[in-house]
């Protein structure tokens, strides 16, 4: 039995030994040492051709028209003005906008367009405009009287 142990043993490392030996050959070919040891970046200098490359934000696309108040609402009001979130008047919940209106349009107008409490200004349309905004809000309250 000690002699088949043996010759296993044997097998074994000499297999591993190859299969190492083939790794290490692969490890240290010419072309994985080249790879590794190239630069990572390139340096200029006077007459190089040096590609050009944009600086520039990319420029988001802008509303071709006026949108409609319900549209604009159903993108970016919904989440907090249909559940109340952080104590936003709900639309439709008249006992929730009457204080509101009662503190006048260019109040309500303002806590809007600049931000009141938690709600940040333009709320979550930021590419919208002041008077899209008043369209929004006129939209809200006539849908909570």
């Amino acid at each position: 039995m000690t002699k088949v142990k043996s010759l296993f043993v044997l097998a074994v490392s000499l297999t591993a030994a190859l299969f190492a030996g083939a790794a290490v050959a692969t490890h240290l070919s010419e072309s994985n040492v080249e790879d590794r040891l190239k630069p990572v970046h390139k340096v200029y200098v006077e007459g190089d051709d040096v590609p050009q490359v944009s600086n520039t934000a990319p420029v988001s696309a802008t509303p071709s028209g006026p949108r409609e108040p319900a549209d604009i609402y159903n993108v970016s009001c919904t989440a907090c003005h249909a559940s109340g979130v952080a104590g936003a008047p709900v639309v439709g919940d008249a006992a929730a906008w009457e204080p509101r209106i009662a503190q006048g349009i260019d109040t309500v107008y303002d806590h809007a367009i600049n931000g009141f409490n938690a709600m940040p200004p333009k709320g979550t349309c930021a590419d919208c405009s002041d008077d899209e905004i008043k369209a929004v809000v006129d939209y809200m309250i006539e849908q909570s009287q």
